[in-house]
C-alpha cells in the first residue's frame, strides 16, 4: 500500500476541520482535504487529482442529480411571484386570528410553501421578505421575528418535494425517492404544529397581538386562490406515486407549472424578470453542485482508507442498542448542524452511518 492508514485518516478529517475553523466555504474545505489526501495516499500528483476530479465530475453527472437544479429553480420562480402571497394570506385567515397571530402565519405559510417549492431558502427569501417587516410593525421583536421565519422554514426540507430527499437517496444508494417524500409528510407537519404552539406561549408571555378574523366565505375565498399553488405539491408527488413520471421529471413538471402560473394566470413575472430568477437559480445549483462534487471526492477517499467501516466499529463499540445509536445519531447531528449546512452533513455522514445503521 506503501502509506500509513490512519495517518491518511486523520489527514482527510483533520486538514477538514482545519480547514472549517479557517471559515473555508464548505465544499473547498471537502475538495481540498480529499486532493491533499489523495496526493499522499498515491504518490503521483497528476494521477492522484485526476482521480479527485473525476470523482467531482462522477458525483454530479447522475440522471437522479437531474431533479435538484429543477426544483431548486421552480422554487425560485415561486418565490419571485404574488405565489407566497396568496399562501399567506390564505394561512393568515385560518390562524392569524389567534394570539400572536403573525407568527402562526409565518409556520403556517412555510409549511405551505415548503410543500410547494421544496427548498427552505426559497421559503425564507419568500416568507421572510413578507412577514419579518410586518411582524416588526406590528409590536414583535425583530430577533424574534428572524427566528421564528427561519425555524419554520425548515418545513420546506422535510415535506416533499425536497431536494435535500433526493440528496439522500443519492448518498445513500436508495431508490424509491416516492416512498422518502411520504415519508416527509408526518414529520414535517408534526413540526409546523409544534413550532406554532410555543409560538403561541411566548406571544400570551409577551403579549404579541392578535389580527383580525376572517369569516367563513373570506376564508374559503382565500382557499380558492391558493388551490392553484398548493396543487403542485399534489401533482409532484401524485405523479410520482401513479408512475406517470420520476422524480427528476416531477421536477420540470413543477418548473413548467410554476411558469404556467407566475407568467400566464397570475402575470406577475414579466419574461424580463425571468432573466434575474434564472441568475439566481443558477448560483445557487452552481454551489449545491460543487458541493455535491467535492462530497463526492471526500467520500472516495473515506472509501479507500476504510474509515466508514472503521468508524462504524467505533460506533457499535459504544453500543449496540437501536434506541442508544440513534440519539447518538441525532447527538452528533445536533452538533454538526451548528455549523453545517443540511445538504453537506447528508453527503459525508451517511456513508459513515450507513453501515452502522444496517
Amino acid at each position: 500500500m506503501g502509506y500509513n492508514t490512519d495517518l491518511a485518516t486523520a489527514l482527510l478529517f483533520g486538514l477538514f476541520v482545519a480547514l472549517l475553523v479557517l471559515r473555508t466555504p464548505i465544499a473547498f474545505a471537502l475538495a481540498i482535504s480529499a486532493a491533499v489526501t489523495a496526493l499522499y495516499t498515491g504518490f503521483d500528483p497528476l494521477r492522484s487529482l485526476a482521480g479527485t476530479f473525476r470523482q467531482m465530475e462522477g458525483a454530479i453527472s447522475g440522471w437522479g442529480m437531474l431533479a435538484i437544479p429543477f426544483f431548486i429553480l421552480a422554487g425560485e420562480i415561486m418565490s419571485s411571484g404574488s405565489i407566497s402571497r396568496r399562501l399567506l394570506d390564505f394561512a393568515n385567515a385560518l390562524v392569524g386570528r389567534f394570539r400572536g397571530g403573525l407568527a402562526s402565519v409565518n409556520i403556517l405559510g412555510s409549511m405551505f410553501f415548503g410543500g410547494v417549492s421544496g427548498s427552505s431558502v426559497a421559503d425564507t427569501s419568500s416568507t421572510g421578505a413578507i412577514l419579518i417587516p410586518a411582524m416588526t410593525r406590528r409590536g414583535y421583536d425583530p430577533e424574534y421575528a428572524v427566528a421564528v421565519t427561519i425555524s419554520s422554514s425548515t418545513q420546506g426540507i422535510i415535506i416533499p418535494p425536497s431536494h435535500n430527499a433526493i440528496i439522500f437517496a443519492i448518498a445513500f444508494g436508495y431508490p424509491y425517492i416516492d416512498r422518502l417524500f411520504l415519508g416527509g409528510v408526518i414529520p414535517g407537519v408534526m413540526i409546523g404544529l409544534s413550532l406554532m404552539a410555543v409560538a403561541y406561549v411566548l406571544a400570551v408571555a409577551r403579549g404579541y397581538p392578535k389580527e383580525a378574523a376572517v369569516g367563513v366565505k373570506e376564508v374559503l375565498a382565500r382557499l380558492v386562490v391558493s388551490i392553484p399553488p398548493l396543487l403542485t405539491a399534489v401533482i409532484i408527488v401524485g405523479g410520482i406515486l401513479t408512475g406517470w413520471f420520476t422524480a427528476y421529471e416531477s421536477a420540470v413538471m413543477a418548473v413548467v407549472y410554476a411558469l404556467f402560473l407566475s407568467v400566464l394566470v397570475y402575470r406577475d413575472l414579466s419574461p424580463r424578470e425571468l432573466g434575474g430568477v434564472l441568475l439566481r437559480a443558477v448560483r445557487t445549483i452552481g454551489m449545491v453542485m460543487l458541493l455535491i462534487g467535492a462530497a463526492g471526492a471526500f467520500g472516495m477517499m473515506m472509501t479507500r482508507l476504510d474509515a466508514p467501516s472503521r468508524l462504524t466499529e467505533l460506533l457499535l463499540g459504544l453500543t449496540a442498542d437501536p434506541t442508544l445509536m440513534m440519539l447518538l445519531v441525532l447527538g452528533v447531528m445536533l452538533a454538526l448542524g451548528c455549523f453545517m449546512d443540511m445538504a453537506p452533513l447528508i453527503l459525508i455522514l451517511t456513508p459513515i452511518l450507513k453501515p452502522a445503521a444496517v
